[in-house]
């Protein structure tokens, strides 16, 4: 084995790496749609490069519930609130559990969840898991005009297709046959605005192929964006048009949406266009009478940007990795410039977008880590590469924006598009171990945002610090929950998040920066821990990572991944006040040191203290605590390693989840077993499965699955770059006999 990390290897060659693995398809995949992306803002295209036929990709629809889209088009600002009929708080949820303590209060749930679906909830219940919810922001894509008449785009219109995504500089090109014309499509997202670009070139443009943008609702549906049945609930207004740029015949069209109190503008710009509003809640563009019988006629080049209003249900965007602005034209800019293209510039508006997305993407590729196993002869190391290098496109345009990501990104909806914080790490904590720590610090910077409704959180159940809440939106208010408020393995996240940072990145500027967040994180956990005759225990109430437990809430305790999460935490955040000069905080070494063991049951660990000690379904957690986490006092090796010999042996693979994969491989590496690392990370199981796109697919109705890729990511780092203290190799949980390249990793801890 091999790495390029050393000083007398030769680099390796990332824009060989990356395109290898561009995403071509020639045919109609249901489940793979490609996206275009920059972490803030995201659009999923079919295969005529927009979003013509939406329902030949349907997101499953579960029960009597709608079936909903892969091709959104979402930003990380882009939230809509239904108007309640009544004020809607948390208290009618409210219930005391009996804790070490004495009765502390949590946010339960009058009603229950089967199958992701509230069953008996009551309207305010409902509403406050559905609001605010995260909002398509349109569909753009082709129609026909035939006698004066617009249709839709079928399937069957659509021959001799062929597309392809290339990752080296994330633009899109599309080509097809429609009507008996050849059509190409060039897409690109620009990687500072909320911004596509596209050219399209055919003579179809002559004959009646025009783009149309459709305007939706917002949606309470758990994994719908998009409601088209309330068009009289929302407005879409299309100004007049105004000159920009340097070229002739050059203009902006600017479209105001409202929903209720959420508010954005949608501006296009282009040459040579005519754009006019046919519907309540459609624009059509397509060539001007002007462009007629001239010889671009043939071509339309555009620009399409997403601005939000910042006064309503949008909330505006934060600093980001790029600092990015979404800003609208000036006003007194005349001739002057507009989104999408700069003072001087001779490119049209789409080919300024697709120049821009080509100058950045070489860049991210470039920088960072790099994993390279083209030189190994196993046929698994060419998927496990495929894997790698998808995994980093995808989780830099969907999960390093400036909130925690959904669990489908920005691709489409899941749980409304609210956020999973104990998901956070799967989402975002690779970034980190591959040296990019600045796709990470945005959504690790909105914790300080919610720190007072977290402190209020923690205050009112009798704890210090601040207590992260589970399933949220930008707002951070809880939702009503039989789960997701007695999980406690979010809390230590940040810290974690922070650690990560501050060894990519070390020096006093990180430290200070999120100090508070990794110290308010301590002190509730300081407190969280009850003191017995045994040590430091952890609950009840409580309910661990692995949710089967959900029904003993009341009564968990002690669950293994915890304790040790719990001890490795505080001792992090004990050694963030040495590394600034403050004086230890005594409580947090005492709680960290006499953490109870966790409980073994011939041989193994169980998941919890209590009966009925480890049910096999949904996530193997008590793997986390040594494989995600390194060696801690509470964990023998030992026990470990039998352990997972018992999981891979007799595990209900069906119920597991796409980020249980990476759990194993971390575990078995830590453990000196780097074949069982590689075939975790490719076991032949349902929700193991990635597509030709990358995404990590799960059931029709969660049809990707971020954390999955984000696992894989954290996984293979660790595997090739090790952790502190680890054997003296390279790529340590890689097999004997697999050449492994790799440049610019972080070790683990």
């Amino acid at each position: 084995m091999s790495s390029t990390g050393s000083a007398n290897s030769a680099a390796i060659d990332r824009q060989a790496l990356v395109r290898r693995h561009n995403v071509c398809q020639r045919t109609l995949d249901p489940r793979s749609p490609v996206s275009v992306g920059n972490g803030e803002f995201a659009f999923t295209v079919d295969l005529t490069g927009l979003q013509s036929i939406p329902d030949a990709y349907p997101v499953g629809a579960r029960d009597e519930l709608p079936a909903g889209t892969l091709l959104g088009t979402q930003a990380q600002w882009g939230w809509h609130s239904t108007p309640p009929e009544q004020p809607y708080g948390l208290a009618g949820s409210t219930v005391l559990y009996d804790s070490p303590r004495g009765p502390v209060p949590y946010v339960d749930m009058v009603g229950n969840i089967v199958n992701d679906r509230e069953t008996d909830a009551s309207r305010a219940e409902t509403w406050l898991r559905a609001n605010p919810h995260r909002l398509d922001l349109g569909r753009i894509g082709f129609r026909l005009v035939e006698d004066g008449t617009e249709r839709a785009i079928i399937r069957d219109d659509v021959a001799h297709t062929r597309q392809t995504l290339d990752l080296w500089t994330g633009v899109v090109s599309s080509s097809f046959t429609l009507a008996g014309h050849p059509v190409t499509v060039t897409t690109a997202c620009h990687p500072d605005r909320d911004e596509i670009g596209l050219r399209v070139v055919s003579p179809a443009l002559r004959h009646g192929l025009v783009v149309a943008m459709d305007f939706p609702y917002g949606s309470e549906a758990w994994h719908d964006a998009a409601d088209w049945n309330r068009p009289d609930a929302h407005t879409t207004m299309l100004g007049e048009p105004a000159p920009f740029g340097l070229h002739a015949g050059s203009s902006s069209w600017t479209a105001m949406r409202t929903l209720d109190a959420a508010r954005y503008e949608v501006v296009v710009t282009g040459n040579n266009l005519r754009v006019e509003q046919t519907g309540q809640h459609r624009l059509r563009i397509a060539p001007s009478s002007a462009a007629q019988g001239q010889d671009h006629a043939d071509a339309m080049d555009l620009a399409i940007a997403f601005i939000p209003d910042g006064t309503g249900g949008c909330i505006p965007r934060g600093d980001s990795r790029l600092s990015r602005v979404a800003a609208k034209p000036a006003k007194d800019a005349g001739a002057g410039t507009a989104v999408g293209l700069s003072p001087g510039s001779t490119l049209s508006p789409g080919s300024a977008v697709a120049d821009a997305s080509a100058a950045y993407w070489p860049r991210f590729w470039s920088s960072g880590g790099a994993i390279e196993l083209e030189a190994t002869d196993d046929p698994r190391a060419k998927e496990l590469e495929r894997r790698i290098v998808l995994s980093q496109y995808l989780t830099a345009i969907n999960c390093s924006g400036s909130l925690p990501p959904q669990e489908t990104g920005l691709v489409c909806n899941s749980w409304r598009g609210r956020f999973h914080l104990e998901m956070h790490w799967w989402h975002a904590a690779h970034f980190a171990h591959w040296n990019r720590p600045e796709l990470l610090l945005p959504s690790l910077r909105w914790y300080s945002t919610v720190m007072e409704p977290s402190r209020a959180t923690a205050r009112a159940q009798g704890f210090d610090g601040v207590r992260w809440p589970k399933q949220v939106g930008p707002d951070g208010r809880e939702s009503p929950s039989p789960i997701g408020t007695f999980l406690i393995w979010q809390q230590p996240h940040p810290i974690h998040l922070a650690e990560l940072v501050y060894r990519a990145r070390p020096g006093r500027e990180v430290l200070e920066e999120f100090g508070d967040i990794v110290f308010e994180t301590a002190e509730f956990m300081a407190s969280f821990a009850h003191p017995t005759s045994r040590g430091f225990e952890l609950g009840p109430p409580l309910i661990p990572a692995q949710e089967s437990y959900g029904s003993i809430r009341g009564s968990v305790t002690n669950p293994t991944f915890e304790l040790a999460y719990w001890q490795w935490a505080l001792r992090v955040a004990a050694a963030w006040r040495e590394r600034l000069g403050l004086e230890p905080i005594p409580a947090w070494q005492e709680v960290a040191d006499g953490m109870v063991q966790p409980r073994v049951i011939d041989g193994v660990y169980a998941a919890i203290e209590v009966e009925p000690f480890t049910i096999r379904t949904d996530h193997p957690s008590m793997l986390c605590a040594l494989g995600v986490l390194p060696e801690t006092d509470v964990i023998d090796k030992d026990i470990m390693r039998a352990t997972l010999a018992e999981v891979l042996a007799d595990w209900d693979w069906g119920s597991t989840w796409g980020w249980d994969y990476p759990v194993m491989a971390m575990t078995a590496a830590r453990l000196g077993d780097p074949e069982a690392a590689v075939n975790a990370l490719l076991m032949d199981a349902g929700k193991n499965t990635v597509l030709p796109n990358g995404h990590n697919r799960q059931t029709d109705s969660l049809p990707l699955y971020l954390p999955g890729n984000g696992g894989l990511l954290a996984a293979v780092a660790l595997m090739a770059a090790g952790w502190d203290n680890g054997p003296d190799l390279h790529a340590p949980g890689f097999p004997p006999g697999w050449t492994v390249a790799w440049e610019g990793l972080v070790a683990a801890p």
